[in-house]
């Protein structure tokens, strides 16, 4: 899919030449931004309670850094939401400290609790790190509910992009192995699919990210798995089986290469029995509401992120095993 400049969203153009410019696809500028990301890490977001802890990951052995958000005004020893966070960033780079705006606009919507997981990095530990980080980090949720003031009956799993494909890749997973119950996901145009055979995902020359990112960030995750070798929880896309999923919302950019794939998984969850909302934004490159979150179509994306996020708290409930 070929992106003209004209075909961009008007108030996304000048910021979009700007991505484009320093958004590479190539894995030195993956490890560059890297760096950057471990610079930010121990920072606080202004405004809110942070805290630093240390959990277990999947991996025998292995302490993921987490990073736990919440308001100062909250109520002490009411339950509330928690919210397993995401973040984006290609498998490759990336760390909740640079999510802040979302933290914000989930605790300005909704009291909640919000767990940011700092992952491992595909440039570090490829495929099956990083979901079994953010797994192992769902299930120190669950656990740790009554001391964190979250009601153990409504976790909600959210992420961008390649934290998108790891929240539909932890519903699964917490779905076959019956130990954590989740109320809600919301796999935001989500990284999920390793075939780059749809229609946008082809020849696709957005600004932030295109056909060529994709490819380079893939390749790095799944390192040597190949074929019939990936697993679902590698590239969820893969799955055939939708039944018992939580009810699901995303919104993804119509300029996105990730856009195919997103129809695609929602219609096989639809079809599943799976309730699941859907926003499509034309004129939208990768990320458009980080990017540029004062156009108009960023603010009417993230009004419908905040409106969805309230209704799921409101009354999407999922009591666990």
């Amino acid at each position: 899919m070929r992106v003209t400049f004209r075909s961009i969203d008007p108030e996304l153009r000048l910021a979009g030449v700007a991505a484009r410019a320093v958004f590479r696809p190539s894995e030195a500028f993956f490890r560059l931004a890297r760096r950057v990301d471990r610079r930010m890490h121990g920072s606080d977001v202004p405004g809110l309670e942070c805290e630093q802890r240390w959990v277990d990951s999947l991996d025998e052995g292995v302490r993921v850094r987490v990073r736990t958000y919440r308001s100062p005004r909250r109520s002490s020893g009411s339950g509330v939401p928690g919210v397993l966070f995401l973040h984006g960033g290609g498998y490759a780079m990336g760390s909740p400290e640079q999510f802040a705006s979302a933290y914000r606009m989930l605790l300005q919507t909704r009291d909640c609790v919000v767990v940011a997981p700092d992952y491992r990095k595909s440039l570090d530990a490829p495929y099956p790190a990083a979901v079994n980080d953010c797994y192992g980090s769902l299930r120190w949720l669950k656990e740790n509910a009554a001391g964190l003031g979250v009601r153990e009956d409504q976790l909600i799993v959210m992420g961008m992009s390649a934290g998108g494909g790891l929240t539909a890749a932890v519903s699964l997973m917490a779905r076959d192995r019956g130990e954590v119950r989740i109320a809600h996901q919301f796999p935001l145009y989500p990284m999920i699919d390793h075939r780059m055979i749809t229609e946008s995902s082809r020849d696709n020359d957005a600004p932030v990210w295109g056909s060529r990112h994709n490819r380079v960030a893939w390749d790095l995750y799944l390192a040597g798995l190949a074929g019939g070798d990936v697993p679902t929880y590698a590239s969820p896309a893969l799955e055939t089986d939708y039944g018992g999923l939580p009810p699901t919302t995303t919104f993804v950019g119509e300029l996105d290469p990730f856009l195919d794939e997103t129809v695609a998984y929602v219609e096989a969850l639809r079809a599943a029995g799976v309730p699941v909302e859907l926003r499509r934004y034309p004129g939208c490159y990768h990320g458009f509401d980080m990017i540029r979150p004062g156009a108009k179509v960023s603010r009417d994306a993230n009004q419908f992120l905040r409106d969805r996020f309230a209704f799921a708290v409101d009354r999407d409930f999922a009591k666990q095993p």
